[in-house]
């Protein structure tokens, strides 16, 4: 079958798994699928949308973390001794596939999700997306770089203190995190059970909306109705500059940024007094709360450390073993003074929409880390640990960088606003530009640093419509010419890569010749700026069109 006529999801498929082998990150996963499994369900896939069925997330690739079950792999919470194999999809699972999502695999995280670090794993630390140097946040640690990286377009992770957030915000992409209960967390391994969430990543908003729509549909909870909202501009509650603490440089300004952009909007700011949230921030793991996880995996976790403690993190075995021993009238005071708190907490919201907060206040290295284990994830923690404590929902957005590292926000707000969230979350979404590229330019290709240099994110692989021909360059290093040929012309493979708008000027000033940027005509009808070659470059160049696209050409026994 020529490449232009594989079919839409074996297709994704076969990128993906070129995807993996290219970027060389094994640490962020646990487990894989064979490469020919998952062509067959995606193949499966193609034929139901041959025969007119509607799936509407039809070939979208996903990863799970790897404490929540996939069928067919084993749930192991990056504890390889506390593997099982379940026999069926946790739900979450089963509704994206449902919809037409192909899983891959599960993802690497810290140990029994007890972190916000991606260190804490025998399968060891996973790396920042685009600073390798730099921890890439936890406990969801390889579903946020495996969409970061532009191997799966959704990942599934869970959220208790923020594992749902911190990473999306490290590895610039978007974490949703919903109000708890509105889905399901049937089939995931507990960290704390009445507070933890499934969340899910991804490289747009939109794309996240639309995987949270399926994923909470039915509801695992019961849906009150929300009071009638007070008319007028959107209200963001936003703390005083000295009660954020120390954050890391540039990181304050980033964060009042994105305060004045909503202003621009048309948002009222308005002052909040954020000492409850970080008071009961802090009670999370120094109260008596953590005495849950020890109720999850305690008992195992004890019998492992007698039996040598093989497989196991020593950070996390120290945090879940200390809290068996904390006295049951410490929860009951906890309780109560967490009660009093959120009593706070809401009555400084107000009638707000949103508070807007860093979502987290600064971006160790592995270094740094290693250091001050305990230390360093506490920071982290600071504007993440009382979501869930106070049943709020949230969700994480890119909102700049600073020095070169993505700066990323939380919006939080009551619990079941999660679609008004998201709402008030779009108008943070920085200015963004694309770019299409057929080429040198494509993953795993030699000229693709150009683009991750640059901040640039994969939103997705395509094709352009039936109207171009593609030629092989004599360059160094090689690369193609598109042109545009009209009715003579072909399906050529091409990637939509999302960049700031400033780095899209810089890729053109430096753009050599015979390359010129146009408007290439996408399959769906849509048009991005592009990589065009001027006409007279194509002399003694060799037509490849029928290859399909760049990579097939490359990869055929006549080359």
């Amino acid at each position: 079958m020529s490449p232009q006529t594989q079919p839409h999801a074996v297709a994704r498929v076969r990128r993906a798994y070129a995807r993996i082998k290219a970027t060389a990150r094994p640490e962020v996963w646990i487990d894989l699928r064979p490469q020919a499994e998952v062509e067959e369900e995606a193949q499966a896939i193609d034929t139901r949308l041959a025969e007119g069925e509607h799936l509407p997330l039809a070939g979208k690739l996903f990863a799970a973390k790897g404490n929540i079950d996939v069928a067919g792999l084993p749930t192991t919470a990056g504890c390889p001794a506390y593997a099982y194999h379940p026999e069926a999809d946790a739900p979450v699972v089963a509704r994206l596939r449902a919809a037409g999502a192909i899983a891959l695999g599960t993802t690497n995280l810290d140990q029994f999700a007890t972190g916000l670090v991606g260190t804490r794993s025998p399968h060891g630390p996973v790396r920042n997306a685009i600073a390798p140097e730099r921890i890439s946040g936890g406990s969801s640690s390889g579903s946020a770089v495996a969409v970061a990286l532009g191997i799966v377009d959704l990942a599934l992770g869970t959220d208790t203190a923020g594992s749902g957030r911190v990473p999306a915000a490290f590895n610039g992409i978007v974490g949703l995190k919903p109000t708890r209960g509105l889905v399901p967390t049937d089939g995931v391994v507990p960290a704390c059970a009445t507070l933890d969430c499934v969340t899910v990543f991804a490289r747009t908003l939109q794309e996240a909306e639309q995987a949270l729509a399926h994923m909470t549909s039915p509801p695992a909870r019961d849906l009150p109705p929300l009071p009638p909202r007070t008319p007028g501009p959107w209200r963001i509650a936003v703390p005083p500059r000295e009660q954020l603490g120390e954050l890391d440089e540039g990181w304050a300004e980033a964060y009042e940024e994105a305060a004045a952009r909503l202003r621009a909007a048309g948002a009222e700011l308005r002052p909040l007094d954020l000492a409850p949230f970080t008071e009961a921030a802090a009670m999370l793991y120094e109260g008596a709360f953590v005495a849950e996880r020890y109720t999850a995996v305690g008992s195992f976790v004890d019998k492992l450390l007698s039996e040598g403690g093989t497989g196991l993190d020593p950070t996390v075995a120290g945090i879940i073993t200390r809290a068996r021993d904390i006295p049951a009238h410490q929860l009951f005071a906890d309780q109560e003074r967490l009660a009093a708190l959120r009593t706070r907490a809401l009555a400084e919201l107000g009638d707000a929409d949103a508070l807007l907060l860093p979502t987290a206040p600064g971006h160790p290295t592995l270094t740094e880390v290693a250091a001050d284990p305990l230390g360093s994830n506490a920071r982290l923690g600071r504007f993440t640990n009382s979501t869930n404590l106070f049943d709020l929902a949230a969700v994480a957005v890119p909102a700049g960088e600073v020095a070169g590292l993505p700066f990323g926000v939380m919006l939080i707000g009551p619990s079941f606003t999660d679609e008004r969230l998201a709402v008030i979350a779009r108008t943070l979404e920085a200015p963004a530009a694309r770019i299409a590229v057929v080429g040198a330019h494509l993953s795993g290709q030699p000229l693709n640093g150009q683009l991750l240099s640059l901040g640039a994110r994969l939103e997705r692989t395509t094709r352009t419509g039936p109207v171009y021909r593609l030629h092989a360059l004599s360059t160094e290093p090689p690369k193609p010419g598109l042109v545009h040929a009209g009715e003579g012309g072909a399906a050529i493979e091409a990637e939509v890569w999302r960049l700031p708008a400033e780095g899209l000027g810089r890729l053109l000033a430096a753009l050599p010749r015979p390359m010129a940027l146009g408007r290439v005509e996408l399959a769906d009808g849509d048009e991005a700026p592009g990589f065009l070659c001027e006409p007279g470059a194509l002399d003694g160049a060799r037509d490849i069109t029928a290859y399909g696209g760049w990579r097939a050409y490359l990869a055929s026994p006549d080359e």
